[in-house]
């Protein structure tokens, strides 16, 4: 029986759930083997082989190798688990973060000091608020990807 999950119209989120924890097991498992500096370096010589040892979806594998976190978040990984694909990269959560919103370190940096996203126009999906997909990329590093792929 499907649970009632009123959660899934927030914009620009996905709630990681036992659905999603399900979905994303392996994915999650593979990120939390980068602990290890072994496992770091073979991932890093040869990604593609690395990830093929895990039981992952070829869509989960192809999120990793295209480090795009958000297609990540949809296909069940965490993002505490995904962390430590950044840290491999020798990223920071900030920059992590900044780059699942289309934004620089900077602007992601400066968006939190004023507090973070408003949540005028985000509360639900239909708004006209920063979160919401008619609106996203947001920042200048998103901005200059669209226009590429344009």
């Amino acid at each position: 029986m499907a649970l009632d999950k009123p959660y899934t119209d927030v914009p620009g989120t996905i709630i990681f759930d036992a659905e999603q924890s399900r979905k994303g097991y392996w994915l999650n498992q593979f990120c939390m083997s980068l602990m290890k500096a072994e496992n770091r370096t073979r991932f890093k010589a040869n990604e593609r082989a690395y990830l093929d040892e895990w039981a992952m979806t070829e869509e989960q594998k192809q999120a990793v190798l295209a480090r795009d976190l958000n297609w990540c978040i949809r296909t069940g990984g965490n993002i505490y688990f995904l962390a430590k694909i950044g840290a491999t990269d020798g990223l920071s959560f900030q920059q992590m973060a900044g780059s699942m919103t289309g934004m620089t370190e900077e602007e992601y940096r400066s968006m939190m000091v004023r507090g973070g996203r408003s949540v005028e126009g985000n509360r639900y999906i239909g708004e006209n608020g920063s979160a919401q997909a008619q609106n996203q990329p947001q920042g200048a590093a998103g901005k200059s990807i669209a226009a590429n792929k344009a």
